[in-house]
């Protein structure tokens, strides 16, 4: 059965925990915050604040940026809210690419190399951090001497990882040291620093797919693959509601609607698609949008199992010679 996640951000304190509760409610795994310093609340304290109403459902960043985040403050943010949570915490993580951000903390924002370095030294340093590791760390993307996170310490012997990203290196990272790969499906970041062209095509998204089973090879339990759903509309014409977002990405409605990327059509078309790109692509979690709670609540529960299948990612591993075992 698919897993769905919900990304929101809090506009009042009364609103933001009467959405947590009825996210744990209808059946979402996890309620996710937004990280845009300057833009959005901090997704910590929002997430610190939906802790006490809720019991069950997972509370994390989507996606905080590495790029202007610092390794010891991140992981005491993540080590708090899964002391006070119960160990519900989960850990969202990405290269970054709104370059305003970097300006905001005295930094230019480095080149498309140079930012997944510094994602990757910094989800490492958080990683140790959390592990309980002394960190440190001198080269050009970071900075640390002595590290150590000795309180508070985490409730989870390991925090869930997510890497969200559709860059070819960090996919591949992602596949090796990630517990779940979230695929984006963005490309070049336009001229606003917000917006991104798409990497929607089938043949791009078997290459984001390729990419994580090559970093994963070796592993017995090979990540969790996750879109980020951009649209989800319930109706009863998936094909003219799809047209002008197709034609936007230079897509036909049908290429469209086969993308995870997307979810509209009748709640059955929906449970349809959703087996579907588990079984075409292996992906098996959906963060959707907090405008998606209520068209999403009569889905949640209507999936059915889906049967044995050999998801692309197993496929890839298969063709490539990688050893990776099926996992339910």
């Amino acid at each position: 059965m698919a897993t769905f996640s919900l990304q929101a951000t809090p506009t009042d304190a009364a609103s933001w925990a009467e959405l947590a509760r009825r996210a744990e409610s209808v059946g979402f795994d996890a309620l996710l915050a937004a990280d845009h310093p300057g833009d959005v609340t901090s997704p910590f304290v929002a997430l610190a604040a939906a802790a006490p109403v809720t019991s069950t459902i997972g509370l994390g960043s989507y996606v905080s940026n590495l790029g202007v985040r610092e390794p010891m403050l991140l992981a005491a943010d993540v080590a708090t809210l899964d002391l006070i949570s119960g160990g519900r915490a989960r850990l969202g993580v990405g290269a970054g690419h709104t370059p305003a951000e970097w300006r905001a903390v005295g930094r230019e924002r480095p080149d498309v190399a140079g930012r997944v370095r510094r994602c990757v030294a910094v989800a490492e340093a958080v990683r140790a951090l959390l592990d309980g590791a002394s960190v440190t760390v001198d080269s050009a993307e970071l900075t640390m001497r002595e590290a150590v996170l000795r309180e508070p310490r985490p409730v989870q012997d390991r925090i869930p990882l997510t890497m969200g990203t559709a860059n070819s290196t960090l996919l591949r990272w992602a596949g090796a040291h990630a517990d779940v790969v979230g695929l984006t499906g963005f490309g070049r970041t336009l001229a606003d620093g917000h917006q991104h062209e798409a990497r929607w095509r089938a043949d791009q998204i078997e290459a984001q797919v390729a990419c994580v089973a090559a970093g994963a090879a070796g592993r017995t339990d090979p990540p969790a693959l996750e879109a980020l759903v951009q649209t989800v509309l319930v109706t009863d014409d998936a094909e003219a509601a799809a047209a002008e977002q197709a034609r936007r990405n230079g897509m036909t409605a049908a290429e469209l609607l086969a993308t995870p990327f997307v979810l509209i059509g009748t709640v059955d078309e929906i449970v349809t698609a959703v087996a579907e790109h588990e079984r075409r692509w292996g992906v098996t979690r959906f963060v959707v949008r907090s405008d998606a709670l209520d068209p999403l609540a009569p889905v949640l529960p209507a999936q059915p199992e889906p049967p044995p299948t050999t998801p692309l990612i197993k496929r890839f591993a298969s063709d490539s010679g990688f050893r990776m075992t099926q996992t339910s």
